[in-house]
């Protein structure tokens, strides 16, 4: 049973029995709820940590746990109603309407309910995740000299140097100087287009293409237009046409393992991408969100765009948050020339600084052996996870079309079949929600392929993530699911 299953069952549990205590009885000791519901100590002060931020029990230390007192009564609700006009009054000014659609997004990082097969999920499985090592990284870091001072606002210069060693390589492309640390990779592109473009304005992005993008756009008056992706990435004639169409100052994307397609930027379109956004007078935010999760089979990978830029065309966002843990937020941004010094000052005065013991642990971690046996860990994992998946695929569900099966990242990216004779489709991006019912309601939680379109699609697509699952046999399972699912709607 996972951790995180466990504790929420002994909290429920716990819960039922408060009624045998009156206001402030003491509950049994956590040796005692050790013993009886044969759980570890951990899960006990877990499940007693939830019970007490819901307010159902008080926690003394040295003395135990207590029920919780009644409280008093809550006070009415106001009335808020006048908040939709407050919000919206200057909305008339706007060229882009400024409203914030999370919906995309939240669909990866909301938790399923219990005995719901992950397939819609972003980030690595608790038991991929290098829990043991960031424990003894967080626990080094809190002893370094200064640990809990206040870092130079650009981050800390030995962390800087390895960002810029791991983006330009050994040739040393990128400086340390070039570099900011920021606090995940969302936030770095947040700043990027904020930095780049002003509200009301185009920025061309990738079509399909990540939803929490085009989210960040939307929420900062910007208006996403689609440069359709292929095999080989983003189709260069269509990129230089857009600029031309839109003046648009600022391309966004993915060139290795986009997501959701999984496609690599072909090397015959490395050069091109930057010479049309050069000549255009416009910066390419390059989104390398995924290097670190590349498979076995992948072979070399190519150097991120900003390793071959003199000119200063590419802004650079690193993460380290995919290969780890959500919660290790530490990422960051390169840039070459004036606009550094914007990225700079937007970053300062949004977040002031990432907080520096989170950049001494990711120094500690990336320094330590346990960080490279990681790295060949999850390469081999995924790439046999990857394998479960389209194998299981074929056999339970060959009508799904599965045009590139990708070697790095995390998921997988299919095309719904269409409808028969051509005359119509019989499934559709706006059949996509049907799908997702019946799929929960068979027990698999995938995520639909609409919100990856800044326009219309032609199609229905569903994106199925291998990494969030516990392993080879959960994969198998929650395809076997999916095909329940898909009898249902198709």
């Amino acid at each position: 049973m996972h951790e995180r299953s466990s504790v929420g069952e002994l909290a429920e549990r716990l819960r039922r029995e408060l009624d045998r205590y009156s206001p402030g009885g003491k509950l049994p000791s956590s040796r005692a709820l050790v013993e009886r519901f044969r759980v570890s100590p951990v899960t006990v002060s877990r499940a007693l940590g939830q019970l007490a931020a819901e307010g159902l029990v008080v926690t003394r230390p040295g003395a135990g746990a207590f029920r919780a007192r009644p409280r008093a009564s809550a006070a009415p609700a106001g009335d808020t109603s006048w908040q939709e006009v407050a919000l919206s009054a200057d909305g008339t000014a706007d060229l882009v309407p400024r409203s914030v659609d999370a919906s995309g997004v939240l669909v990866s990082l909301s938790a399923p309910s219990p005995g719901v097969i992950e397939f819609n999920g972003g980030y690595l499985h608790p038991s991929l995740q290098p829990e043991r090592a960031m424990s003894a990284a967080l626990a080094r870091a809190g002893r370094r000299p200064g640990a809990w001072g206040r870092p130079p606002m650009e981050g800390l210069p030995e962390l800087r140097e390895w960002f810029a060693r791991s983006i330009g390589g050994p040739g040393g492309g990128v400086g340390a100087a070039e570099v900011l640390i920021s606090s995940g990779g969302q936030s770095a592109l947040t700043t990027a287009l904020r930095a780049l473009a002003p509200p009301g304005a185009p920025v061309l992005v990738e079509s399909p293409t990540y939803p929490g993008m085009l989210a960040i756009a939307r929420a900062a008056g910007l208006r996403p237009v689609p440069v359709p992706v292929d095999a080989d990435g983003v189709r260069p004639a269509l990129l230089a046409d857009a600029f031309r169409a839109t003046a648009a100052r600022v391309f966004v994307c993915q060139p290795l393992f986009q997501n959701p397609t999984g496609a690599v930027l072909a090397p015959e379109r490395r050069g091109e991408v930057l010479r049309i956004a050069r000549e255009a007078g416009a910066f390419v935010v390059e989104d390398d969100f995924v290097r670190r999760l590349v498979h076995e089979d992948a072979g070399e990978l190519p150097r991120p765009l900003a390793a071959d830029d003199p000119d200063g065309v590419v802004v650079h966002v690193s993460s380290l948050t995919k290969a780890t843990s959500p919660s290790f937020r530490v990422s960051a941004l390169a840039a070459r020339g004036p606009v550094l010094e914007r990225l700079r000052a937007i970053q300062v005065v949004d977040s002031f600084f990432v907080p520096r013991p989170m950049q001494e642990a990711a120094l500690e971690l990336v320094g330590s052996p346990a960080w490279p046996r990681h790295l060949r860990a999850i390469s081999a994992e995924l790439k046999t996870r990857r394998d479960t998946m389209t194998a299981a695929l074929r056999l339970e569900l060959p009508e799904l079309a599965l045009p590139h099966v990708p070697s790095g990242g995390y998921h997988l990216w299919l095309r719904l079949p269409d409808g028969t004779g051509g005359t119509s489709q019989a499934f559709g991006s706006g059949q996509e929600p049907a799908l997702m019912s019946a799929a929960l309601r068979a027990g698999v939680a995938i995520t639909p392929g609409r919100p990856y379109f800044s326009a219309e699609s032609s199609a229905g697509h569903i994106r199925l993530s291998f990494a969030a699952v516990a392993g080879a046999g959960e994969i198998v399972e929650g395809v076997r699911r999916l095909r329940t699912a898909c009898d249902e709607v198709l």
